[in-house]
Formats: C-alpha cells, structure tokens, sequence
C-alpha cells in the first residue's frame, strides 16, 4: 500500500524489515528507490501504479547492499541509477559464476524463496560527483557520502522537502557500521556522512529512513540525525550508548538489534586498542 508522505512522494513499506520503497512522481512516471524485498511486495508496489496511471521512469539504489538493489519485471525496464560506487560493487558481484548462491545465503531464511535475483543489481552508475538525478520529474540531489556502506547516497527531493536517507536515521536500527580493519576509520566515516545529511536536512521537512518510519517537522530531522550521533560518540569513546533502539527499550521483536549492537561494539573496541582512540580528534 502506498501512502503520501509529502506532496508528489509515496512510501511503500515492506513487512519483514520495514524497509521503506519510495515513489516520486514526475511528469511521465515515477522514480522508484530501493524497490523492495520480496516478489509480492514489489509486485504489489507495480500494481499500485498501474491503478494510479503512473509508469516507472528510473529507478535508484542508494546502496549496495542486498535489500536496496533488487527490482521485479512488472515494475519495468527503466533506467536503474546509482553511484558509481554502488554500480562498480554489484558488477563485480555479478561476475562471480556463484553470486546468487552468495547472496541467498546471506538473505533472511524466512523470505529466501520470495526474493527474485533474475534483476538484482542492474545499476547503472553515475559519474563520480553527479549531483542531481537524470530523469524527468522534480529535482532530486543526490548526498554521496561514506557512511554504512561504499557508495551509499542519500537523496533530496527539493520541491517536496523530502530526504530519502537510505540506511541511516532509522528509529528501528542503530547506525550499522562498514567493515573494520586498519585502513578505514567506520564511526568518523559515519559522523561524516550524518553531517552531509544533516547539511541537506536543512532543506527538508519529511526524513524517510531505509528502514522503519518516517517523520515530519524539522524538529524531528535533527532529532533523528542526533540520536545517531550520539550513538556514535558513544561507541567511539567506550561508553554505553542511552538508545532507545537497544536494550529493555528497544521495540518488541527488534531485540536483535542489540545483538548488531554488541557486535559493533566489540569491533570499535578492538580497532581502539590496534590504532587508538579518536575521541576529540575531529568535529562532529
């Protein structure tokens, strides 16, 4: 079921993650981001549209993970955009003769023989720094950054005031970091990324997260953008972060988010005593 969020964008969300499709109308058709996760979902999204008269025009993904570059038949051969990045990783996904196995273990049991891969990962990449949507509809800016995941980007429907952020400002997820070793720093490169977002934000009135709900009023952008932020601050100098998203207050049936977070945790710990702490070091 789509619901309007901001005039001219709709949210699709999907059950088992919440994972939160979004719909922009232009003057042909629609862009759709990160299309969903199962076939009846996306299905279901294509049929939506049918009923509303509205044809895809192009998608996006706003990163490179399983849940974000999935697509269905029925939703059309648009033109699939993401960055460069994002493009470059699926490519090389693909070129592995035993991709879908890989990806398949990776999915969550329960929706394993519900995800179509026939289409997953067809992007096509942006030019290093495009920063604005080729397509025919409003303005959409795309916020490239570092945080979560090589490639992601963030996107700001302009005339709307609507920021599509998404893996990050989730009110069910705590910030989920990239891979830890000694050559990438993932807490600053997410702080990073929280300040590009929150530079966008300003022009924005509605946030919809990758997962989980949406919010309007600029009172609770930041608010959104903070609570991550402290969360971050928090891991970094080895203290326990006060989130509502983990612990006795976390959300029934999202407990498991405590577990990603201990696991954060121990990682940021351990990369403290390779390289040391950061603490201070640099503006948040």
């Amino acid at each position: 079921m789509l619901t309007q969020v901001a005039e001219g964008v709709l949210v699709h969300q999907s059950e088992l993650l919440r994972n939160n499709t979004v719909v922009v109308q232009g003057e042909a058709g629609v862009l759709v981001v990160d299309a969903g996760i199962t076939g009846d979902e996306m299905a279901c999204l294509a049929n939506d549209l049918r009923e509303l008269g509205r044809p895809v025009v192009a998608g996006f993904s706003t990163h490179p993970d399983w849940d974000h570059v999935l697509w269905h038949a029925e939703l059309g051969d648009a033109p699939r955009y993401g960055t460069a990045r994002c493009a470059s990783d699926m490519r090389g996904l693909r070129s592995d003769a035993g991709w879908k196995t890989r990806v398949i273990e990776g999915l969550p049991p329960e929706i394993t023989d519900d995800v179509p891969l026939d289409l997953f990962g067809l992007v096509t990449g942006l030019p290093t720094g495009t920063a604005r949507l080729p397509w025919d509809g409003p303005d959409v800016r795309i916020v490239e950054h570092p945080a979560h995941s090589p490639g992601h980007a963030a996107l700001l429907v302009e005339a709307s005031g609507v920021l599509v952020a998404g893996d990050m400002l989730s009110d069910v997820f705590v910030p989920m970091l990239d891979n830890f070793d000694d050559t990438n720093d993932p807490v600053e490169e997410y702080l990073t990324g929280l300040r590009l977002l929150e530079d966008a934000a300003h022009d924005a009135d509605v946030l919809v997260p990758g997962h989980g709900s949406a919010v309007r009023g600029a009172d609770q952008v930041r608010a959104r953008i903070e609570l991550d932020r402290a969360y971050l601050l928090a891991l970094r100098d080895g203290r326990t972060p006060d989130d509502p998203r983990i612990g006795a207050s976390a959300e029934p049936g999202w407990e498991w988010v405590s577990d990603i977070h201990e696991g954060q945790a121990r990682s940021v710990a351990r990369r403290n005593e390779r390289t040391g702490p950061r603490s201070g070091q640099r503006r948040v």
